[in-house]
């Protein structure tokens, strides 16, 4: 079995299993990674050897990569792959993302692991200083936040996005649901009634010709996937760029 990563061995070689671990280590410890998914598009000229995706990542390439240690987190990557990871004797590093804290204690863990003194590159002081800094919210505002279409399917309780959201003053009307990403049918979405549809464009990609339609009047805020569901460099702009849109979706 794996061990968890104690940090006494030096890590020289990281293969990551999450596009936005992907970016955080990659702009905090050059040369660190040797392998990612093919969905790490950030940073764009990132150079690794390439393991599959999320869901179905090639185990035995990654064996082959011998990496020090994989990272990897519980609601991206799948139980039985980090299971076959642990059993070839590889370390996995695996965490918890439901909310903006959550992110940055989780965020210094990886990166002290992979080998980032002290943990705490400028970029996530930056991260930090951004939300701990954010005006309380003058109005808030409802909202559905479709991730999915065919089936639809909602941002529900306990969620990253969903906590970040709220932290700008969007309130996800399912964010009571028993379920964290369920199935709810467009004309149930409507009858919500909300005040404004947020629509990113990952993972599934949201356009202004490919959603707003199903949503008859009702403002849509179309938004970088990226900054609302990533967590790394990407949030030292997410309040920015979440909230611009947010607010010109409600004018």
């Amino acid at each position: 079995m794996g061990r968890a990563h104690s940090g006494r061995v030096p890590v020289t070689r990281v293969v990551s299993l999450v596009p936005s671990l992907t970016e955080a280590v990659a702009r905090s410890a050059p040369g660190v990674l040797v392998g990612a998914t093919d969905w790490c598009s950030h940073p764009a000229d990132l150079d690794v050897v390439r393991i599959g995706g999320t869901k179905n990542p090639g185990v035995e390439r990654i064996v082959r990569l011998g990496p020090d240690l994989v990272i990897a987190n519980e609601e991206e990557n799948r139980a039985p792959d980090l299971a076959a990871l642990r059993e070839a004797g590889i370390e996995v590093l695996v965490t918890e993302v439901r909310e903006v804290p959550q992110a940055f204690r989780e965020l210094e863990r990886v990166l002290h692991a992979c080998g980032v003194p002290g943990g705490r590159p400028r970029w996530l002081d930056e991260a930090e200083t951004a939300w701990s800094r954010l005006p309380v919210p003058g109005r808030r505002t409802t909202a559905v936040v479709p991730i999915w279409r065919r089936p639809w399917m909602v941002l529900g309780r306990d969620t990253f996005a969903g906590d970040l959201l709220a932290r700008l003053g969007v309130d996800n009307v399912y964010a009571a649901h028993t379920e964290r990403y369920p199935r709810v049918p467009v004309e149930e979405l409507r009858a919500a009634a909300p005040e404004i549809v947020v629509l990113p464009d990952e993972p599934y990609r949201f356009t202004a010709d490919d959603g707003p339609e199903a949503f008859g009047g009702t403002a849509c805020a179309l938004v970088s996937g990226r900054h609302l569901t990533w967590y790394g460099p990407s949030l030292r702009e997410a309040p920015q760029v979440i909230g611009e849109a947010v607010r010109a979706a409600r004018r």
